[in-house]
């Protein structure tokens, strides 16, 4: 029988507490929440966007009064103090979504019940009365997300309470599991690694549908154990099914020292056909470049500026099987003698490109629809109009540049902004109302609508535009919240190991933070960051720390272009490590 990987349990990096953080504690291998007075409350460390997910939960001990919680909640959980783990109700805000049900206490007369904010109530969607929670009671949750509404079903001994309660839509889409008390409830979860309970109960042995997990009671049918190998990953770069397009085989990044002569840039791991790069020790124009393949070798523009296409004759020779070659006599901001460089690579099709008819007007693509990445070049027209992107769905992330007109900006779409708006990746301009860009309509499954906008659609201009969508187990579009926090940041699941992040405060004049693994090799230290303007590496200080883990990252600086209190920040993100394959390193 194949292998179930790793089972899911508390996470330790999303802590909620709203009292003392001595009173409340983790042990039984992160798999057992408890307290000793006051409240406590702990997130999974896994989150789901989409399948059919059971967990169930061991009530422990009780005392009192006390009241305990398990719930689903939106991803946005670990940046909002206090609000999982307290017994006032209060009606949750829009980062707020929530689903949950309470066991009352054990000698009080408070009746049991199911808090949902999807109702917009204060009170209990479904209230039971007499029916507190007891010490030995098993609790069980499944979460489906693949019904059209979303729902969850709460079970209170291998029965179910109540009714399924619809999630609410207008949250994020990605889900964790949560429990909780107010006071001494304490509670030990199973995703289907010990039906014991740590050796409290007698093991039942039951499975998911795919043979997983080890549950005290049956997961109702089509509910899958929460384990790394029902995780969502892609056919198209699961590693165990293809030889070519895994995530090292799509994008890498690697560090290289420039030497003024013939340079051959190797380690990527495959053919690139884009290839972005950046002088790390220099703080002046032209620190950046980037060229890909669709353009050929001759050519390239500098993301740092508003240049249109630059002859990169005498300094860029050739897309290599493992990586790039530089020529001899480049520039110094390409190869510089001694100076350290980063390299940004991501496969398309090869260099190969095709014409494409599925919009208005014709465009020119190469993709790799595994990677869910495609280089599409077009000529504008200055009317609202469409064009083929060559993905297999919407794109999410977009770069788009005026090859043709010097002083134009480079504009930068991300779906959780919407296309009303765009931002500025050579710019500190916050995300703002631009609705001639893209008709304030967003992308679809074939096609990018483009509007009046010289920035994306200049009248006889040439344009390139990289556009980018999530792919489960290696690329990421997402938004999270800051804390705040320089010793407990905010926790961002991705559902991979990440190599590259690009990371932007949406709504203020900050710029975007170019983050990777190739320069930042161990946790714990400062930040190397990196963003589209005249600065060296070191030029953003020494205070911004990030832990890059197997299932995402978590910040530890409380600065506001990175972890601000409440501040929201956009970002894509690539991986190297599906979370479902996830090792040590």
């Amino acid at each position: 029988m194949a292998s179930s990987g790793n089972f899911m349990t508390f996470n330790r990096l999303a802590y909620q507490n709203s009292y003392s953080a001595s009173y409340s504690q983790l042990d039984t291998g992160n798999l057992r929440g408890n307290a000793t007075a006051g409240g406590w409350g702990w997130p999974s460390n896994y989150t789901f966007d989409s399948g059919k997910w059971y967990c169930e939960f061991y009530v422990y001990r009780r005392s009192g009064s006390s009241i305990g919680y398990i719930s689903v909640v939106d991803h946005y959980y670990p940046h909002i103090d206090a609000k999982y783990n307290d017994n006032r109700h209060r009606q949750p805000t829009v980062a707020d979504y929530t689903v949950r049900y309470h066991g009352g206490g054990v000698t009080a007369t408070t009746t049991t019940g199911i808090y949902n904010n999807q109702i917009g109530a204060v009170n209990e969607s479904q209230t039971f009365a007499s029916d507190q929670w007891q010490d030995g009671d098993v609790l069980a949750i499944a979460l489906d997300l693949d019904s059209s509404p979303q729902t969850v079903q709460f079970y209170r001994n291998g029965s179910a309470k109540g009714n399924a309660e619809n999630l609410n839509s207008s949250a994020s889409g990605s889900w964790a599991f949560w429990c909780g008390s107010h006071n001494q409830t304490w509670i030990t979860m199973n995703a289907g690694q010990d039906s014991s309970f740590a050796g409290n109960k007698t093991a039942q042995g039951n499975t998911d549908g795919n043979g997983f997990g080890d549950f005290y009671y049956s997961p109702p049918s089509g509910f899958l154990a929460c384990c790394s190998a029902n995780l969502p990953t892609s056919d198209d770069i699961n590693p165990a099914k293809t030889d070519t397009n895994y995530p090292s085989k799509l994008f890498n990044a690697v560090t290289y020292t420039g030497n003024a002569s013939t340079n051959a840039i190797t380690g990527v791991g495959f053919r690139p056909d884009l290839f972005w790069f950046q002088r790390r020790d220099y703080a002046g124009n032209f620190n950046q470049g980037m060229l890909d393949s669709s353009r050929g070798v001759s050519v390239g523009m500098y993301p740092d500026r508003q240049d249109a296409d630059t002859s990169f004759t005498s300094d860029f020779s050739s897309f290599d099987s493992d990586g790039v070659t530089l020529k001899a006599g480049s520039s110094a901001n390409i190869n510089n003698s001694g100076s350290a460089f980063i390299g940004w690579f991501w496969k398309a099709n090869g260099g190969t490109t095709s014409t494409n008819n599925d919009g208005s007007t014709t465009s020119t693509v190469q993709s790799s629809q595994a990677g869910g990445f495609s280089i599409i070049t077009y000529t504008g027209n200055g009317s609202n109009r469409t064009i083929g992107h060559g993905l297999t769905k919407a794109p999410e992330f977009m770069i788009i540049k005026d090859r043709t007109n010097s002083g134009s900006n480079w504009i930068v779409y991300h779906k959780d902004q919407g296309a009303g708006n765009r931002s500025q990746l050579n710019t500190s301009t916050a995300f703002g109302s631009s609705s001639g860009s893209f008709q304030s309509t967003d992308p679809t499954s074939s096609v990018i609508s483009l509007g009046t906008s010289g920035g994306t659609n200049a009248n006889s201009a040439n344009f390139v535009c990289y556009a980018w969508h999530s792919v489960d187990g290696y690329c990421k579009v997402g938004t999270t919240i800051g804390n705040g926090s320089s010793s407990d940041g905010t926790f961002t699941y991705l559902g991979f190991r990440p190599r590259f992040i690009i990371y932007k405060r949406s709504t203020d004049s900050n710029y975007f933070y170019l983050l990777d693994t190739a320069r930042n090799t161990i946790n714990g230290e400062a930040l190397k960051l990196l963003a589209p303007i005249g600065v060296t590496e070191s030029g953003h200080g020494t205070s911004n720390k990030m832990d890059f883990l197997s299932q995402g990252f978590k910040m530890y600086t409380s600065g506001g272009g990175l972890n601000g209190s409440g501040g929201n920040y956009v970002y894509i993100a690539w991986g190297d490590q599906p979370a479902r394959f996830s090792n040590a390193r």
